[in-house]
């Protein structure tokens, strides 16, 4: 070799936050990311016998944390930067949803869905944001749902805390352009897994009705839309929301 030829030098491993990573739609997109090459770190609540597992299976760091209070945020995230020394790809997956008739809902019950799908968004991307502003670098990637952004059947404030991921999304996108953030949101419909088997048959037949796929959805096919949105190749996509329906 010419000695005057350079070599380049190796990129550093990019790294990667998943929260919610022990349910259907988190370790997918895990798993995903791993077999794209990240270090990956994932947040879960109660299912510690699904985070051991998965964390074994991908090499992935798990670390638990009720995502809705600030300091166990602030311990979880201080911890997963330990282990990648910094976060280039934060994925805001964590929420779940209550199936409850408008007129039965209680006042805990709307706080708890809002908490568990927007203050967890909130507080976890605010202790990482920093990092990124101060490298000048990074990708967040907010995991919506259909319901916020549909006329259907769906819980309404569950639909309401989706409706918000988008917002959010979208003012977010704009303030942290200006550091080379981009900020998207990816809006699943109906998957074969996770909180869309809480959803009664009928309804999931009228879905497949009215779906060009034909069918729901699978965890890894959102899954690989985020691993793209996470990737260089996306990097003109920014304040997007993203479907991964089948066409409704």
């Amino acid at each position: 070799m010419d000695s005057s030829e350079s070599i380049p030098c190796a990129q550093p491993q990019r790294t990667a936050l998943v929260t919610g990573g022990s349910g259907a739609l988190g370790s997918a997109i895990v798993r995903r990311l791993c077999r794209d090459g990240y270090a990956v770190a994932f947040t879960f609540n109660r299912n510690q016998a699904a985070a051991d597992s998965l964390a074994g299976e991908t090499g992935a760091a798990a670390f638990q944390a009720d995502l809705t209070v600030q300091q166990q945020v602030q311990a979880c995230v201080a911890a997963a930067l330990k282990r990648l020394d910094h976060v280039d790809v934060l994925v805001n997956n964590a929420g779940l949803t209550q199936v409850m008739p408008f007129a039965l809902l209680e006042e805990q019950d709307w706080d708890r869905v809002l908490a568990a799908n927007l203050k967890t968004m909130f507080l976890v991307t605010h202790a990482v944001a920093r990092g990124m502003i101060t490298r000048q670098a990074g990708c967040i990637i907010n995991i919506g749902s259909l319901a916020g952004h549909r006329v259907l059947e769906v819980p309404v404030h569950y639909a309401a805390a989706k409706a918000g991921v988008s917002g959010f999304t979208l003012a977010l996108a704009k303030e942290l352009s200006r550091y080379h953030i981009r900020v998207n949101c990816v809006v699943p419909g109906l998957l074969d897994a996770g909180v869309s088997t809480m959803v009664p048959e009928k309804e999931v037949a009228e879905y497949v009705r009215f779906s060009t796929a034909g069918r729901v959805g699978k965890p890894e096919e959102v899954a690989a839309t985020v691993a793209f949105l996470a990737s260089d190749e996306a990097g003109y996509i920014n304040a997007q929301n993203i479907f991964v329906d089948g066409g409704v």
